[in-house]
């Protein structure tokens, strides 16, 4: 067991900050507008609350969820410019803070690329400090499937992610922040997990993790002590 006060430390000495994306750093979850946008809902939010809740595994979810959806890739678009999603309060500026601290900061999603793309570019955040799924769209611009090959796609990917930058960049200390059960199950290889219910209280999250905040207040503060 960590104490607060030295994951405290650990958050405000971390060479790197990952950040999930859906119910974390917007207030949405992605797919679910996108199900919305293209008018299959309800149960489209059902299987996202078990993949969410680790009751189906996620790439099954995904699929599932994808092969009811079929978003094309002017849906995608249409989605971004009339429904762009809204970012959380607070975090606009503390990643600004964090970059400013010389911490890098990744995005890291089980979500769309094409959506988290869209608010990284919001954040002053590079293109290439996102990993997400990639849909994969015909030449007619139909939906054609996602690019199963990315660590995202699968249980366990943000943990691969994490893995992978720690080989490539030899960071010492990673911090995972985010509201779902595939973000905790991160850490490790993340050095610390920040568990995230401003938008959403999943209650498996809100019961294990160690420290628990319900507003990014609470981060910025850690970082101005």
């Amino acid at each position: 067991m960590v104490s607060h006060s030295e994951l405290r430390n650990l958050f405000c000495s971390a060479d790197a900050v990952c950040f999930d994306v859906d119910s974390t750093v917007i207030q949405e979850e992605g797919i679910d507008e996108l199900a919305k946008f293209c008018g299959v809902e309800d149960a489209v939010s059902e299987m996202t609350r078990q993949a969410m809740g680790g009751a189906v595994p996620f790439k099954a979810a995904l699929t599932q969820r994808l092969a009811l959806i079929q978003p094309s890739r002017e849906q995608v678009q249409r989605l971004l410019a009339e429904h762009p999603p809204h970012l959380t309060p607070g975090i606009r500026e503390l990643v600004s803070r964090l970059q400013e601290r010389n911490v890098q900061v990744f995005l890291i999603s089980g979500g769309f690329r094409s959506i988290v793309e869209h608010v990284a570019s919001k954040l002053n955040i590079p293109s290439t400090n996102v990993f997400a799924n990639r849909l994969k769209f015909y030449f007619n611009g139909e939906y054609a499937g996602f690019d199963e090959t990315q660590p995202t796609a699968e249980s366990g990917g943000k943990g691969k992610v994490i893995k992978l930058l720690k080989e490539k960049f030899h960071f010492k200390k990673i911090v995972m922040v985010g509201d779902g059960a595939t973000d905790m199950e991160a850490c490790p290889p993340a050095d610390a997990f920040i568990g995230f219910g401003g938008n959403v209280i999943r209650q498996q999250v809100k019961d294990n993790a160690e420290w628990y905040i319900t507003d990014f207040v609470e981060l910025l503060g850690a970082l101005e002590e």
